[in-house]
């Protein structure tokens, strides 16, 4: 599926089996999940996507081949996971301080690379991802970026006891798990009147959930704002309490509007979550591992991207989208 330009529908195309080249892996896609980045790709909201384009950053699939010049990390049959980190220069300053999520010269996956709204992809053998096993691929296909940016956002948000999460979609669906496991009381924050997305979160063990139009029950010691919604910033601000942080965990917000500052005093931060590491996906699946997250997934025949991206956009999701390559799907996948 191949997106053409901003604003425009994916495309049905027939293409031969990539080869892979230096470090690469030929990856056969069982899963993708459709992520909120996706969305923001597709819509023109970022710029410069590498057109045409194949979307998808949360892809899971088995190894078929190896190029030249790879380790042999992941033999043929293996199942493996490709993440929106595609490639880094390994030579910035960014990456030599272990900061590679800033890298100034990343590839990123389905945005200046072919994803996986495909039957097949290239995958970086550096920085392909092992999945525990305890997941099917439909299941783990949500963990490889709302998974992941979730995560990095939970550890940014440091040792809070007392954690809010705005907009409650395949983000915070997964992190909210992974928060009331490590014993956190958790709140959820909502669109006003979403009742169906305020069980939800109580489902999965958040202490309160209700609109984001007002303050919960007590002050936070953090918050993750998922919402691509600038004005959920001061509000989160203004629901912390002293020395707290809200963490922006979305690549797109719109502005933020002017706020007074009473309610950044008291060494309150705003801070935002770009990209990932290696060592993040490393940390957050073995987390996957020892914590059973339940992924809420609604799972769509490839051909029927633009139908998820729609119901994404709509927010008739709970939880995620997942394209799945099936035999009836577009034709000339094998």
């Amino acid at each position: 599926m191949v997106l053409h330009g901003p604003g425009r529908p994916l495309a049905v195309e027939t293409r031969p089996i990539p080869v892979p080249g230096p470090r690469q892996l030929l990856v056969k896609v069982a899963a993708c999940a459709v992520c909120l980045t996706d969305l923001h790709i597709v819509d023109g909201d970022l710029e410069h996507p590498a057109l045409p384009l194949v979307p998808g950053h949360e892809v899971v699939g088995r190894v078929q081949s190896a190029g030249p010049g790879t380790e042999g990390r992941f033999p043929a049959g293996d199942r493996v996971g490709a993440a929106w980190l595609g490639r880094t220069c390994g030579q910035c300053r960014f990456c030599a301080a272990g900061r590679e999520n800033l890298c100034d010269d990343a590839v990123f996956t389905g945005y200046t690379a072919d994803g996986g709204y495909a039957g097949y992809m290239l995958v970086d053998e550096r920085f392909a991802v092992r999945i525990p096993d305890r997941y099917g691929d439909a299941e783990a296909a949500p963990l490889l970026c709302a998974g992941l940016i979730g995560y990095r956002s939970l550890v940014m948000a440091g040792d809070a006891g007392r954690l809010g999460i705005y907009g409650f979609g395949a983000a915070a669906h997964i992190v909210a798990q992974v928060a009331v496991a490590e014993g956190r009381r958790v709140y959820a924050f909502t669109r006003p009147g979403d009742a169906d997305g305020q069980a939800f979160a109580r489902s999965l063990g958040c202490v309160w959930a209700g609109g984001s139009d007002r303050p919960g029950p007590e002050p936070l010691d953090a918050a993750i704002v998922f919402a691509p919604v600038g004005a959920l910033a001061p509000a989160a601000l203004s629901a912390l309490d002293k020395g707290g942080i809200v963490v922006c965990g979305g690549i797109h917000m719109s502005d933020i509007p002017t706020f007074p500052y009473r309610l950044l005093w008291g060494e309150r931060r705003i801070a935002s979550v770009a990209n990932l590491t290696r060592s993040d996906a490393a940390a957050f699946m073995d987390a996957a591992a020892r914590i059973d997250i339940r992924t809420s997934i609604e799972c769509f025949d490839l051909a029927e991207a633009d139908t998820a991206l729609e119901n994404l956009r709509r927010g008739r999701l709970q939880g995620a989208a997942v394209l799945v390559p099936r035999r009836s799907g577009p034709p000339g996948l094998p």
